[in-house]
């Protein structure tokens, strides 16, 4: 990912405050000779002292094919984003976009089912705690769970990440403040988010 040196994020911990919040990423790798990316889930662990991603596709899912070459794949995880005009400035300029993205690159191993069904837990445990009535994997029937040797769960050492907010921190404090409210007026909530990253980042 190109990062102009203004927008480079090098804060560990809040670039896994954002993974944390922002899970539901894109995984991507080359299968059967061309690029191939899957929409899922993936939650940032830690074993061994080291940071890994857990997550799963479907035992039909073509992209499963390659993990067992353990080729390099990437997950890339979005945030908030928003159109920024030109006209919010005090001088000429070319309008632009304010967003955050995490790439992470790493290399898959595949678990076995025991390991697929306890990283199944831990994903429903934690999107679970908002709900009314959360359900627990441990909770469902064997029926139920055969569904779970459809999948293809995996973890991917991390060897690489990339993070980038662009949150406007080449413009001088007049020119910020503005964006900032132009943002607020718009009553969109990525517009408002972006807003309110801009306002803890200065």
């Amino acid at each position: 990912m190109y990062i102009p040196k203004f927008y480079k994020n090098e804060n560990q911990e809040d670039i896994q405050n954002f993974i944390h919040q922002n899970g539901f990423g894109i995984l991507v790798n080359q299968t059967n000779g061309k690029l191939w990316a899957t929409h899922i889930p993936l939650l940032l662990e830690e074993k061994d002292g080291k940071q890994i991603l857990v997550g799963h596709v479907s035992k039909l899912n073509p992209q499963a094919e390659s993990f067992q070459d353990n080729d390099e794949v990437l997950a890339i995880f979005s945030g908030a984003h928003s159109y920024i005009s030109s006209s919010w400035y005090d001088h000429e300029n070319v309008p632009t976009w304010n967003y955050l993205a995490v790439h992470v690159y790493g290399k898959v191993a595949i678990y076995h089912h025991e390991q697929a069904v306890n990283s199944l837990k831990k994903l429903v445990d934690k999107y679970e705690t908002k709900s009314k009535n959360p359900i627990r994997i441990e909770d469902l029937s064997s029926k139920t769970m055969r569904e779970a040797r459809g999948i293809i769960a995996f973890e991917i050492e991390i060897t690489a990440i990339e993070a980038q907010k662009k949150l406007s921190q080449n413009r001088d404090d007049k020119n910020y403040k503005n964006i900032i409210s132009e943002l607020e007026k718009t009553n969109d909530n990525q517009a408002i988010a972006i807003a309110n990253e801009m306002k803890k980042n200065r």
